[in-house]
């Protein structure tokens, strides 16, 4: 029994992370602390003035645990990274999970490309964005590729300088051939050079040296030459014309807008560098009751910006957080530079958050719907299922489906839902160990078993425990699920999905009698779709085990074959049928066979 004010006295003052539990060992929030002691304590003092969001959370704290941090800066970088891991019900969360492309230079190379990237890192490489546009990505890399010609291949060098003939793009004109040895690496890297540049915004000058070349060429009459350099003008106004001028500063800056209503609110982040606008995007946040518009900034910051390659040096706002300081000292020591939190007071750049929260509050206004919709198929219709069973706090679904041919190659798959949403990451599949033949029953129980008795033994997703369990059957699978979570020790509800004759729920079977539920509610859509996603998972797992077994006891088990000559066997001669009606000399025709192992084919199936 976990007596909390005992536990309360052995929290020593230092910094940490703090982790809540509920009744079902849910965590349900995650916050960090300078003092643990004295900030955990607060949850429990009578006297304390919470808000109603606090005082009902901590209704349902049942026990709580912490971890210990040497400063308040780790302390910040485990909370953003256990909010992301357990999406606590008390804390704020970004729900969009967008990847945005940035240009990357290889500068860590001998000669260094330049190239479309979404999987940007904080490595030895450049890279430059984000850009809310794919396309204007691609077309700046195209043109650079054109003006400067820098390579893309992915040859190495200097070690393969010389091994192969030039490619194509050189003989286009898009690439100077350093692997053929015709650009020395000084002037091939000075082309780079002039690349990063551009990128960084020197476009004036550039585009003063392109109307000079063209205007020299068309003098001597080099037409084509000239026309090359129109058409790389016209290339760079294009480009130039989708960033917009804000001002002349050329510190990188990200303006972030905000717009509350509700449990929703939108975050516009306007991405600022070298003065020009690059682009904006909009971001979605669920909101803790209670949490203001620094505690939502607080939250976004963290887990934006811990995701994102790369920092500006400023970040402009509405309002500061209370933690501004440590979470400064954070992203500096990311970017390797000063990163600060700034909240004008007037001028250009108050103007710009303002025009970033008007920007938010329009489409938050546009959004209503769609999120209200996208509220009642998930935390809505998960309201209605817990109305329907009686239950509170429903937050983690977990289903389970049997799936094999005549009990060969047996498989089991579990599928979890997380307030409404499937969580594919918390997903498992399980291969039949101990069941021989088609016995459904026996096969869940040791699916359950086996799952079930990770709860007690492992910290990653198997030890979280579902707050409903969903059985594709009714109560002969519901008692199969009882009994194996009675002789784990556990308590766990559990439902089962009773179907009508054509094999689609009726109902609910819970607490030994059947529940009718209404066709047409949000709760029967979503446990629909959990039941299909359960067969889907289980069907795909195990024709990815039959289709296994049928290739290799056909084939595999013969001596001589492994997989290189298996694949070209297959290649050749497209199915089974066809290597098994083929001659020693047509055997011997597949990539990779010998006189020796085509006969040893033919004597197998003959």
């Amino acid at each position: 029994m976990f007596d909390i004010d005992e536990e309360l006295k052995k929290i020593p003052e230092k910094p940490g992370v703090y982790m809540m539990h509920d009744k079902s060992d849910a965590i349900i929030y995650v916050g960090k602390a300078k003092l643990l002691k004295r900030r955990v304590r607060q949850y429990f003092q009578s006297s304390a003035n919470h808000s109603p969001k606090i005082k009902r959370m901590v209704e349902q704290i049942k026990w709580f645990e912490y971890i210990l941090t040497d400063s308040e800066m780790e302390a910040l970088v485990l909370e953003s990274n256990l909010i992301k891991e357990n999406s606590p019900k008390y804390n704020t969360m970004l729900t969009d999970d967008k990847s945005y492309p940035f240009i990357k230079v290889t500068v860590n190379e001998k000669y260094p490309r330049v190239l479309f990237s979404r999987d940007a890192k904080h490595d030895s490489n450049r890279y430059f964005g984000p850009f809310t546009s794919a396309h204007a990505v691609k077309e700046t890399t195209e043109f650079l590729s054109r003006l400067y010609k820098i390579r893309s291949c992915r040859r190495v060098l200097p070690r393969d300088i010389g091994k192969e003939r030039p490619c194509l793009n050189y003989h286009i004109g898009k690439c100077s051939a350093p692997c053929a040895g015709l650009i020395s690496m000084e002037e091939y890297r000075r082309g780079i050079e002039d690349a990063i540049r551009f990128l960084k915004g020197s476009h004036d000058v550039l585009l003063k040296e392109l109307n000079e070349k063209m205007k020299s060429a068309s003098e001597k009459m080099e037409y084509e030459e000239a026309a090359m350099y129109r058409d790389l003008i016209f290339s760079l106004k294009h480009i130039i014309e989708g960033q917009k001028i804000t001002e002349d500063n050329t510190q990188d800056r990200d303006i972030l807008g905000l717009a509350i209503e509700g449990r929703d609110a939108i975050v516009q982040v306007f991405f600022i560098r070298n003065g020009k606008l690059l682009g904006r995007d909009h971001y979605h946040m669920s909101v803790a009751e209670g949490d203001d518009v620094a505690d939502i900034l607080s939250q976004f910051i963290k887990q934006y910006y811990g995701g994102t390659p790369y920092i500006p040096g400023n970040i402009l706002m509405r309002s500061v957080p209370e933690d501004a300081e440590v979470i400064q000292e954070w992203l500096s020591d990311i970017k390797g530079q000063k990163v600060s939190l700034i909240t004008p007071q007037k001028g250009t750049k108050e103007k710009l958050i303002s025009l970033a929260d008007e920007n938010a509050r329009i489409i938050l206004k546009k959004d209503a719907q769609k999120i209200k919709l996208e509220e009642a198929r998930t935390t809505g219709a998960l309201k209605e299922i817990e109305a329907l069973l009686g239950l509170d706090d429903i937050h983690r679904i977990e289903a389970y489906d049997i799936s094999n041919t005549s009990g060969v190659e047996s498989v089991g798959s579990m599928v979890v839902f997380t307030d409404g949403r499937p969580r594919k990451h918390d997903y498992r599949k399980f291969k039949i160990k101990t069941v021989k033949g088609p016995d459904d029953y026996k096969s869940m129980e040791e699916v359950l078993n086996r799952r079930l008795k990770r709860l007690t033994e492992t910290a990653d997703s198997f030890g979280k425990t579902p707050d409903l369990i969903l059985m594709d059957g009714g109560k002969g699978q519901v008692n199969i699920a009882l009994s194996v979570i009675r002789n784990i020790g556990l308590e766990i509800p559990v439902a089962g999905m009773v179907k009508d004759d054509h094999h689609n729920t009726r109902a609910l079977y819970f607490n030994g009698k059947e529940i009718q539920i209404d066709k047409q509610s949000e709760g029967f859509k979503l446990i629909t779709r959990i039941q299909d996603e359960a067969h889907r998972f289980a069907i795909e797992y195990h024709r990815k085990l039959r289709g296994k077994t049928q290739t290799r006891s056909v084939l595999d088990d013969i001596p001589g074959i492994g997989e290189k000559r298996r694949k070209a066997l297959m290649l050749h001669f497209k199915d089974i049928d066809r290597i098994r009606g083929a001659s020693v000399e047509e055997l011997a025709e597949a990539e990779g066979m010998t006189g020796k192992t085509a006969l040893s084919v033919y004597q197998y199936f003959h």
